[in-house]
């Protein structure tokens, strides 16, 4: 089945709010720095509004695979880079399975 750009941008931008949103968890030191915060608030405001408006071209179950799974291997990729985390070889399994799990529902 076939969806609108735009539903794929709106899409795009909620998993862009929701990488924002989680990384800033961390920095945020349990909300005691303001900016990071601030960064968790907004990023997930961002994430689930446009995920509403995805909803209205896409089913629910293919918005949240799609949402989910470009989130964590993002995220994953992020904490690698920003905060030297090392994911072990279940943890990079695990994300090869969620990965596999998107393509085969779409």
């Amino acid at each position: 089945m076939s969806y609108p750009p735009i539903a794929w941008l709106w899409l795009t931008l909620a998993i862009i709010g929701e990488i924002i949103g989680t990384t800033s968890l961390k920095a945020s030191k349990e909300f005691t720095v303001l900016l990071p915060t601030l960064l968790i608030f907004i990023g997930y405001s961002i994430s689930f509004y446009f995920m509403i408006l995805t909803m209205r071209h896409m089913p629910v179950a293919l918005t949240y695979a799609f949402w989910s799974a470009l989130g964590i291997v993002c995220i994953t990729v992020f904490s690698i880079i920003r905060f030297n985390e090392k994911p072990d070889l279940p943890a990079l399994i695990g994300i090869g399975f969620i990965i596999g799990g998107v393509l085969l529902i779409t």
